[in-house]
């Protein structure tokens, strides 16, 4: 299945859409159906915008894993790294300190890589997604 207007770009599996919801919860309940039934390769990213407080990643974590019948999840917060501020929480493409050009980071399929060096397909998939509102 494709996606995106601007740069087509092939989906993840039976993901949902990355611009479905910010509903966490929303998201949960209807990957968990789906994916409880496999034996690997799924993942719930939860991507989350900023850093996360340590309470509020507590809480979360216990919820999921509780609670829900997801086999993995993943809290993806997304972060930018200034050549002269270093690590900036967020998505800001120029540092919001003195405007210097930084990269974003954020997990690509399995891990975090900087946003302006993904495919374009990915880059597209990025530019829609959706922050969870956790």
């Amino acid at each position: 299945m494709t996606a995106g207007d601007e740069t087509p770009y092939y989906t993840n599996s039976t993901h949902l859409p990355v611009s479905e919801t910010d509903d966490l919860i929303r998201a949960v309940e209807h990957q968990e159906s789906l994916q409880k039934l496999y034996t690997g390769g799924t993942v719930l990213h939860a991507y989350a915008g900023e850093r996360l407080d340590a309470e509020a990643t507590r809480t979360l974590v216990k919820m999921l894993a509780e609670k829900s019948e997801l086999p993995y999840y993943t809290l993806t917060p997304t972060y930018s790294i200034c050549p002269d501020h270093g690590y900036v929480p967020g998505e800001h493409f120029e540092c919001p300190h003195c405007c210097k050009t930084t990269e974003v980071y954020s997990r690509v399929v399995g891990y975090y890589r900087p946003v302006q060096r993904w495919n374009d397909g990915k880059q597209e998939e990025f530019s829609e997604r959706k922050q969870y509102n956790v």
